[in-house]
């Protein structure tokens, strides 16, 4: 018999679409060899073109998931996405608080890239006060960390500042995507104890979908193999850079979903 994988799981929301959310991480998890599980916490209706329905799983639903996953596997690390609301938050923070995971991974989803919100606003205190304190890596987009910071990121100064901020709400890294911003290159800034490393690399001519999923899923399947957080990112994001450049367009959307 072959070697047991590691296992991972996510947390999140499903993407009827296939290319963000519980489906791409299971992807991501697959490709990189390690046994993904997988809790919903809620279902989506969208495809390429955007988002038409979020409803919430239930709460003693989503409890149920996580006490069959946790109660019979040996996790090695925990990818957050998409929660929805305070409740699901807080309920997700008080089973990793109980279980303590070695790695957990939180990509703390709002808005999707077709812009519905996907977290609602008391929902943001929820995990600013008790699952970032949880993450030993935390990766916004621009847009997610101006929303956790309650200020604007504009210049590369800002940003550059961002990470002792975003730090201080518990998190012991962080990965500031840079996706959102402008030029020729994608500036992903990473920060920990030892400091910050820029990590560059050309922007691609197109818009993927879900690759900001997929990037935290490479992050967590990386530390569940092994991988430290530094060398975990930088192989996650050049991950995200070979799926997208080889990545298609399956619906009528304009949206790239990303080749795993």
């Amino acid at each position: 018999m072959s070697k047991q994988p590691a296992i991972a799981l996510t947390i999140a929301g499903s993407d009827s679409g296939g290319g963000a959310g519980i489906q791409a991480d299971l992807k991501t998890f697959h490709a990189h060899g390690v046994h993904g599980l997988s809790v919903i916490a809620a279902i989506t209706s969208q495809n390429t073109r955007g988002v038409t329905a979020v409803h919430p799983v239930p709460l003693a639903h989503i409890r149920s998931q996580l006490d069959a996953v946790f109660d019979d596997f040996s996790v090695a690390a925990v990818k957050t996405g998409m929660l929805g609301n305070a409740a699901t938050v807080r309920l997700v923070a008080k089973t990793l608080r109980k279980h303590k995971p070695a790695w957990v991974v939180v990509d703390p989803v709002m808005i999707s890239t077709t812009g519905s919100r996907l977290l609602d606003e008391d929902a943001v205190q929820a995990m600013i006060n008790e699952l970032i304190p949880l993450a030993d890596v935390l990766t916004p987009n621009l847009p997610e960390a101006e929303a956790l910071l309650g200020r604007p990121l504009s210049t590369s100064k800002q940003r550059a500042e961002a990470g002792a901020a975003l730090r201080a709400l518990g998190a012991k890294s962080v990965l500031l995507k840079g996706g959102h911003g402008r030029g020729s290159q994608v500036v992903d800034r990473y920060f920990d104890a030892k400091g910050m490393i820029d990590i560059r690399h050309a922007r691609l001519p197109c818009e993927g979908h879900g690759t900001g999923c997929t990037l935290a899923s490479a992050v967590a399947a990386e530390l569940a193999t092994g991988i430290l957080p530094r060398q975990a990112v930088r192989r996650a994001i050049a991950y995200v850079q070979r799926a997208l450049k080889n990545g298609y367009r399956p619906g009528g959307g304009t949206s790239y979903v990303l080749r795993h």
